[in-house]
């Protein structure tokens, strides 16, 4: 436990053209080169600005409640750090899809995938989400990259991307991470052969 409370007291160096701002309500926007974010902050937690370097403080609260604000303060500042990361660096995650024939393709704000089905699937990218589509090599017949401002988001888009077709394991086919490990199966056919 002590380990998490060191994080939360971390202070968080704002970097130059990053604004921070407290709203009342537990509101917290950070504006970027990137863009801007608003999230609400968990409970029983404070922020303390002063010159460019950011400081996530627990409430003054009953001694029943201590673990508590000491948790909600790691994941208060993990939350900021994550935000200030991606207003000035953004994030990304790739995914490589597996199979042949399997392919996908950019148009607009979706991303339209050919993935064995009988029928293509359109997936809209939510707003603040954007993709780019590398051609593959070997296995891989294409790699999606999905990148964002908004850690979490871009979490969620790829987790539902892999959704589409996760890889199955005997022949790995499929949505995966990009250096994801598929644990194989051997397959009937290689049980009984010797």
């Amino acid at each position: 436990m002590g380990e998490l409370s060191r994080i939360g007291r971390k202070p968080i160096k704002i970097p130059s053209g990053v604004k921070v701002q407290i709203k009342e309500d537990g509101i917290i926007e950070v504006e970027g080169p990137k863009g801007k974010l608003v999230k609400k902050l968990p409970p029983l937690v404070k922020v303390h600005i002063e010159d460019n370097t950011l400081i996530v403080l627990q409430d003054e609260v009953r001694k029943k409640l201590k673990k508590k604000a000491k948790a909600f303060q790691g994941l208060a500042r993990s939350l900021i750090n994550n935000m200030v990361i991606g207003v000035t660096e953004g994030f990304k995650k790739s995914l490589d899809i597996v199979g042949l024939g399997y392919k996908a393709e950019l148009k607009g704000d979706e991303i339209i995938f050919s993935l064995g089905y009988s029928h293509p699937i359109n997936f809209k990218l939510p707003e603040g989400i954007s993709a780019k589509i590398e051609k593959g090599s070997g296995d891989i017949q294409a790699r999606v990259i999905i990148e964002g401002i908004d850690k979490e988001l871009v979490g969620q888009v790829a987790a539902n991307i892999r959704k589409l077709r996760p890889p199955e394991p005997y022949k790995g086919k499929g949505i995966r991470y990009t250096g994801e490990v598929i644990y194989r199966k051997a397959g009937k056919a290689g049980k009984g052969a010797k």
